[in-house]
């Protein structure tokens, strides 16, 4: 089944209202078994084209997950990712910054993390939670020690949106594609999955009181997403909007649009040189002989 990724997508120029992108879409499977049936297909697919990738040296592909808590973002990430080859695939989490990151720019850390070409770099949160977090929270910037006239919250937004995208483009145009999940959980089913991870001693682990102070600030949250969604949403870096209510469906969404992004690459094998088939002419040769003596 043909999943149609495109309804998800933010178009570049679109101005967000997430009170209008659902949280359930229509379900993609009928049964359990039909679920994993479609998910192994694509994961198999995903890991012959991850394969050519890495053969072929020529682009990268940075994953980005951004979503509330809860929203399903690592039971994605480990799902549709199962069959890629770890050699070829780095995820990096990124949680409160370091000292040595407050001392530079709020692109510095994610930056030595991108992955290199022929590889699958994977962001659980992003550089992105600076206009997220940040702005819901914006004594975080105080521990930034930024200066003065850098801290103006009328531009201070807009300034990094600006240089997210700039950083955006400077990757594609250098040969890594970049594509930005926004997992969209509804308030009332993330309520759900705090109780179930109360409940469920092996998920205990899981939650946290922090948890709890987040989600007071939801509106604000979602408001942040909105902005930053509409304003960093491009064609060459699109984001995603995936409706995350109903798990399995989003990790089929999810699969579907990263098939759809190394399709897009027309990748193939190297090509062999005429020198490199004599090369290997002589090395078959050579392991002929010995089989012989």
């Amino acid at each position: 089944m043909k999943i149609k990724t495109d309804e998800f997508r933010v178009k570049q120029g679109d101005r967000v209202n997430l009170a209008k992108w659902p949280t359930v879409a229509k379900p993609i499977y009928k049964t359990k078994a039909a679920y994993r049936d479609l998910l192994d297909a694509q994961v198999d697919e995903l890991s012959a084209l991850q394969e050519i990738l890495y053969a072929s040296d020529r682009y990268s592909v940075l994953l980005v997950f951004q979503a509330m808590d809860a929203a399903g973002k690592d039971g994605a990430i480990k799902h549709v990712m199962s069959g890629i080859n770890p050699q070829g695939c780095q995820v990096f989490s990124f949680k409160h910054p370091s000292a040595e990151d407050l001392d530079h720019d709020f692109l510095w850390r994610t930056t030595q993390c991108l992955p290199e070409r022929g590889r699958i770099g994977i962001f659980n949160r992003s550089y992105y939670e600076e206009v997220l977090i940040v702005r819901v929270h914006p004594e975080i910037l105080q521990a930034e020690r930024l200066p003065l006239d850098a801290v103006d919250t009328k531009t201070l937004w807009e300034d990094r949106y600006r240089s997210i995208v700039g950083l955006e483009d400077h990757l594609h145009r250098n040969g890594t594609r970049i594509v930005k999940f926004f997992l969209h959980l509804s308030k009332e089913e993330q309520r759900k999955r705090f109780l179930d991870r109360i409940d469920e001693p092996k998920k205990n682990w899981k939650f946290s009181s922090a948890d709890i102070e987040e989600r007071k600030c939801w509106n604000a949250y979602m408001q942040a997403y909105e902005s930053c969604l509409s304003a960093t949403s491009t064609k060459t870096a699109p984001w995603y909007v995936v409706p995350a209510d109903n798990k399995e469906n989003a990790r089929l969404i999810i699969s579907e649009i990263v098939l759809d992004t190394f399709k897009a690459l027309n990748m193939d094998y190297p090509e062999t040189t005429p020198a490199r088939e004599q090369e290997l002419k002589l090395i078959r040769k050579q392991l002929k002989q010995e089989a012989a003596g």
